[in-house]
């Protein structure tokens, strides 16, 4: 579905198939590399948050508009994300293992934010 970043929007628009259904069915159809993902749990909510660009791309500002992007998916279930225990200096970078870990959790909502131009 979102073959790239110019795509995105496509996952908030068809919404609707993916509520209720495991993370991983999402995912697949996230065909840009997301170079950032993280989860986090707030009272009451958890989402995960990813990017398309790397974190030293954001701070710098730099890469493609189009690159700027990021996907918020809210689960149903609480995340067990920790950064104090993933691998230094890598706390936020988004693997196949977490894909896998995280997989089987259930989207609530999905919300997508494009950065805008200055």
């Amino acid at each position: 579905m979102a073959q790239t970043t110019k795509d995105v929007y496509l996952l908030k628009t068809n919404e609707q198939q993916f509520i209720n259904k495991p993370l991983k069915d999402l995912l697949k159809e996230i065909k840009p590399e997301i170079k950032v993902g993280y989860g986090t749990i707030g009272e009451g909510h958890q989402y995960f948050s990813f990017k398309f660009r790397t974190l030293k791309d954001w701070g710098k500002n730099q890469g493609n508009w189009e690159d700027r992007v990021t996907i918020y998916v809210y689960v149903k279930e609480p995340i067990d994300w920790q950064s104090k225990n993933r691998p230094k200096g890598k706390e936020m970078i988004w693997t196949k293992e977490d894909a896998a870990k995280y997989g089987n959790l259930t989207v609530g909502l999905i919300k997508v934010y494009i950065q805008p131009k200055e």
